[in-house]
């Protein structure tokens, strides 16, 4: 077979960038193909949280992974910044999940213990040390936990970043590439079927999370993946209101260069709809002012919503899918897809170029990660019967 590419990549947001970017400093020939923008989906509407620690509350696959993704991180903005100029903006300042309420605080206090437990810094801090650390929080809180590891970045620059650190090291990027079906051949994929035309390849990876099912659906191939949409709005302030990232039940509150803050999320499951709308918006604002009361003379920016991709037993699918031999999938990340980017990239790329043994020299403990998120598990089949 005559090859036009090594490997093709479906989707441009933050995991088909991270993939493609880690299988061209392999050495890979890769093809990055994107619908519409790099980044124009939910990668690109993300506040860009880092929170391996305040997303997860128990061990597991999900949470290990989620440690080691983070981790990545300060390596990647230095070589990402060296390679391209761009920066991908990272914060590590940490923190703090807010209590109203005693209970919240108990609930707080168990998940300080854990994290505790597996290794990791949080500290309960009263309300007078919650005040001191972030004087404009609220007076009414029972306190909060500081997760002092805990970072973000800017989402969109960081795909951004990621697509033009693969093209520098040799990947096609192309946007405005609308993948209309697969190419097979004795029960194998060889490639993509374009508006503009065929691409063959040796693999082909899947990271097209919502818009997947129409792609595998003439496979009679099924991986539920399904939108929860989350809107948001931005502020600016004159003087830095905070250090740090708030987050309370329903609320977050991050902080970013510039003056810039970034309040969301509210969440719909089963919606496409892109559109923000009033109610959610007024909700979130009423929230984040009782947060932080000064951000009532903040001047507004703008709102937006995206859809994340989630899965039905909340866990990413990330592996070959062996109904269909040479196509690797790598989606459903949900709200965790900026945090995860790293290792996803760099669990598939391995796996993509030297099987399990190069993804365990890479990402130890690989072997159960992918066990673990197999796009073919019996759990989230059993979620989808439920």
């Amino acid at each position: 077979m005559n090859r036009d590419t090594d490997i093709v990549v479906i989707g441009g947001g933050v995991i088909g960038c991270s993939i493609a970017y880690q299988l061209a400093k392999r050495g890979v020939r890769v093809t990055l193909l994107e619908k519409d923008r790099i980044a124009g989906q939910a990668s690109g509407a993300a506040a860009g949280m880092l929170g391996a620690q305040s997303e997860m509350h128990e061990a597991g696959p999900m949470f290990d992974f989620a440690r080691r993704s983070r981790d990545l991180f300060p390596d990647l903005a230095e070589e990402l910044k060296e390679l391209t100029g761009l920066d991908i903006g990272l914060t590590h300042r940490g923190m703090l999940k807010a209590a109203w309420t005693d209970a919240e605080a108990a609930a707080l206090r168990a998940d300080g213990r854990f994290h505790q437990e597996a290794g990791g810094r949080a500290e309960w801090l009263s309300p007078c040390e919650t005040g001191w650390l972030e004087p404009g929080l609220s007076k009414e809180l029972r306190g909060a936990l500081h997760l002092p590891d805990e970072g973000h970045v800017l989402a969109p620059e960081l795909s951004a970043a990621l697509a033009a650190g693969a093209a520098r090291l040799g990947a096609r990027i192309m946007e405005h590439a609308d993948v209309t079906g697969l190419l097979t051949e004795s029960g194998r994929v060889i490639g993509v079927q374009t508006r503009e035309g065929k691409i063959r390849s040796a693999g082909t990876v899947l990271a097209s999370s919502l818009w997947s099912a129409q792609i595998l659906a003439p496979l009679g191939v099924e991986l539920p993946v399904y939108p929860v949409k989350g809107e948001c709005f931005s502020l600016t302030v004159r003087q830095p209101l905070l250090a740090r990232t708030i987050a309370s039940d329903g609320c977050y509150i991050v902080p970013k260069p510039g003056g810039r803050i970034i309040v969301g999320a509210t969440a719909q499951p089963g919606s496409f709809d892109r559109s923000p709308r009033l109610g959610s918006l007024l909700s979130l604002a009423a929230q984040a002012q009782r947060l932080v009361p000064a951000l009532a003379e903040a001047e507004w920016e703008r709102a937006w919503a995206g859809l994340r991709p989630q899965t039905p037993d909340g866990m990413p699918y990330i592996g070959e899918i062996t109904a269909c031999k040479g196509l690797f999938a790598a989606l459903g990340h949900y709200r965790n897809g900026i945090l995860l980017s790293q290792a996803t990239g760099v669990l598939a790329a391995s796996v993509l170029t030297g099987g399990a043994a190069a993804a365990e020299a890479a990402l130890p403990g690989a072997g159960e990660l992918l066990e673990a998120f197999r796009p073919d598990r019996k759990a989230a089949a059993a979620a989808v019967r439920q």
